[in-house]
This record gives C-alpha cells, sequence and structure tokens, in this order.
C-alpha cells in the first residue's frame, strides 16, 4: 500500500460524486484503461465491476470500452458477415 498526497482543491474535485480513495482509484484505472497500459479484465477486477458496469461506467467518462483500429472493424464485419451467409 502507498499512500500519496493530494491538496485539498483536487481532493475536493475528485470526492464530489464518491469517497475520495474509490474516486482516486478509478480516476487512476480509468486513465491506465484508457492509455492502453491494463486490460478490461485487469480493470474490472482493480474497480470491482462486472463487465457491463465496467463498460457503462468507461461510456459516461468518455473513455472508448471497445478500442479497435479501422482494419480491426474490418475484420470484424468480413467475419460477421461470412456468419450471416453461411
Amino acid at each position: 500500500m502507498r499512500t500519496v498526497e493530494l491538496d485539498d482543491e483536487l481532493a475536493s474535485l475528485l470526492e464530489q460524486e464518491k469517497p475520495l480513495d474509490q474516486a482516486a482509484r478509478e480516476a487512476l484505472v480509468m486513465e491506465l484503461f484508457r492509455r492502453g497500459k491494463l486490460s478490461t479484465g485487469k480493470a474490472c477486477a482493480l474497480l470491482s465491476l462486472d463487465r457491463v458496469a465496467f463498460a457503462r461506467r468507461a461510456s459516461e467518462l468518455g473513455i472508448p470500452y471497445f478500442l479497435m483500429t479501422k482494419e480491426d472493424w474490418e475484420a470484424e464485419k468480413a467475419t460477421i458477415d461470412a456468419w450471416l451467409r453461411s
């Protein structure tokens, strides 16, 4: 366990929605997920959320849940199209 010092202004901003420790943990986990440093599963575990709740919260924060390139989307579409034709 580590301790981080925050000034009162930042702490007040963080704890507007939930207790400071929870808000700070969520902010850190969500930012690491947004940067691609955490997988969805690991982020869910760290926040004690199921995948649906995590996806909703990420969406509320403007963080994309599905991080796919154009090529990834095209490959997925091709797979679905082939499945629909079969």
